[in-house]
């Protein structure tokens, strides 16, 4: 169930709520420092609806080696239990010692968005009890995070043939440090629990977003632009099917000019497409309650991805205490700059935010206002030369080594390669067909060597990877274009008198299915425009005009 686009869209912002609210008031509700929609004038119906509020609390895990406190090595596909030291597994006696690429992922992080970095932070202990959390705390950073405030730049496609690009900005509260827990793995048929620490100890991020936006499609696209981000900075790779980025949705509706509504957090959704599908719903399910006078439950729910529904894990109106406390066992954590560092430290032992900033990588909304400029290309297909890891650097390579003009290219890179890689689940960098090789294509293409259908032939033989170049397929299986009026008429001829029921009464339609014929005959080599030209020439003869003798 989804909501409307101009629903989704149009909701602009107003004063946020006052302390003293019942929102401000209760933790229940969104914090005061969250901004409520203004009502929409657009309608009657869209000033009485109930507005939507979406914030997320994304955990994304870091490209490290090994642990945020321990030397233990992080492996998505290692055995059950492998890879646990004995501070993950909480032996007595045991004290963490901070990841510096951790530390540095999450400076870089924070910067890329736009976030302050906090010279100095803090690590707490956050005490709960889970059988996958040995510890009965996990380390994170609740006082005092490594980075605060910071904006998330995103775009989404809109319209019918979603081709209208439509910008919005959600602001980010902070970055966090964590450990990540172990998995539960429930048997059911056994009726038992098994626990893996492998995963336990593995350092996050924990991003807290702030609720800025209002349905489902944003919060995906936000969700992705974030993953194109933190793959762009290798600071995590993003790969949601293994867990690597973990959403979790707080979603309310409240009536115009009240406070903002009770919140409903949806928990560890693993897919885009699927966030999208949970808060749509949920905030369908909402608006049902409170337009039917009922009231929403703080309550956490999981989503459902067969039914499409998100059902009841556990409520929360009773405010769970998790006992925050400084961690003990770790000093507060440093960072500088160049001019900053005292003399005779251990450059290894200090983390540099001057030079973190130096090193940021191009961000993918500079990668496609870039593409857009150079190359006058779509928005759009910008979008999907972005999402692609890798395709960026292929489209430009074809560029750089054929005569073809960029628009021509952008559309045998979306259309016919990457439709192949999607047929065969290759990524871009498994291609059989390199850059040099599609350029050499395009090139026979733009000399007018080969017809366009012709083209798609050589490609699929490309695509063997039988190490032809294409000027080798072109001339081994006689795909060169043919220029030869006579010997093009005696084709057109035959498919004319091949469809005398047709070509009685020729029409447009009767017209293009000749066409057809004659390009399947000649493997499409014949010049299209000169079959056009020799086909209309020969119909507008008697008898195919319709007229008696």
């Amino acid at each position: 169930m989804s909501t409307s686009l101009s629903s989704c869209s149009s909701r602009s912002r107003s004063a946020s709520v006052q302390p003293g609210s019942p929102s401000a008031a209760s933790a229940r509700h969104w914090n005061s420092s969250a901004s409520s929609p203004t009502s929409p004038t657009s309608s009657r119906s869209a000033v009485n609806s109930p507005w939507r509020v979406v914030g997320l609390e994304i955990h994304a895990q870091i490209y490290a080696s090994t642990k945020l406190f321990s030397s233990s090595q992080v492996c998505f596909s290692s055995p059950p239990n492998s890879s646990v030291s004995f501070f993950d597994a909480a032996l007595p006696g045991t004290l963490p010692v901070l990841n510096r690429r951790c530390v540095e992922a999450a400076v870089m992080t924070g910067l890329a968005l736009g976030c302050t970095i906090n010279k100095r932070s803090l690590f707490d202990r956050k005490h709960y009890f889970y059988a996958d959390l040995p510890a009965g705390y996990q380390i994170t950073q609740q006082r005092l995070p490594i980075a605060v405030g910071g904006r998330l730049s995103y775009s989404h496609l809109v319209g019918r043939k979603r081709n209208q690009v439509v910008d919005k900005n959600v602001r980010i509260k902070q970055i966090q440090l964590e450990q990540d827990s172990g998995k539960s793995l429930h048997d059911s048929y056994r009726s038992q629990t098994l626990i893996d620490l492998n995963r336990a100890g593995v350092g996050l991020m924990e991003l807290v977003l702030e609720p800025d936006m209002s349905c489902g499609e944003e919060a995906a696209a936000a969700v992705r632009e974030l993953q194109l981000i933190l793959q762009a900075l290798g600071t995590c790779q993003g790969n949601m099917s293994e867990g690597q980025l973990r959403v979790d949705a707080n979603v309310s509706v409240h009536r115009p000019g009240e406070p903002l509504g009770v919140r409903t957090e949806v928990k560890n959704i693993n897919s885009a497409r699927f966030l999208a599908r949970a808060i749509d719903y949920e905030l369908q399910r909402q608006m049902a309650v409170v337009e039917g006078g009922g009231t929403v439950l703080n309550e956490t729910r999981a989503f459902d991805f067969k039914s499409g529904q998100t059902v009841p894990m556990r409520d929360k109106e009773g405010l769970q205490d998790y006992r925050f406390m400084p961690e003990p066992n770790l000093p507060p954590l440093i960072l500088y700059e160049r001019e900053t560092v005292p003399a005779h430290t251990d450059p290894r032992q200090v983390v540099l935010v001057d030079q973190l900033q130096e090193q940021l990588p191009e961000l993918p909304r500079v990668t496609r206002d870039r593409l857009v400029t150079t190359y006058g290309i779509l928005p759009e297909h910008s979008f999907t030369l972005v999402n692609e890891d890798g395709l960026v650097d292929y489209f430009v390579g074809v560029v750089q080594q054929t005569r073809a003009e960029p628009k021509k290219v952008i559309g045998w890179v979306l259309n016919d390669l990457l439709g192949l890689l999607k047929q065969q689940c290759l990524t871009v960098s498994q291609s059989p067909v390199s850059p040099n090789a599609l350029a050499e294509l395009l090139d026979l293409l733009e000399a007018g060597s080969i017809s366009s259908p012709a083209a798609k032939l050589v490609l699929q033989e490309l695509w063997k990877g039988s190490g032809k170049s294409a000027k080798h397929i072109v001339e081994e299986q006689g795909l060169g274009l043919m220029r030869d009026r006579s010997e093009i008429q005696q084709v057109c001829r035959r498919v004319i008198d091949s469809h005398p029921d047709e070509v009685e009464y020729p029409s447009p339609n009767v017209l293009n299915k000749l066409i057809g014929q004659v390009r399947k005959q000649t493997k499409g080599r014949a010049d299209p425009q000169l079959v056009r030209a020799i086909l209309e020439e020969e119909l507008s003869r008697p008898p195919f005009h319709g007229e008696t003798t």
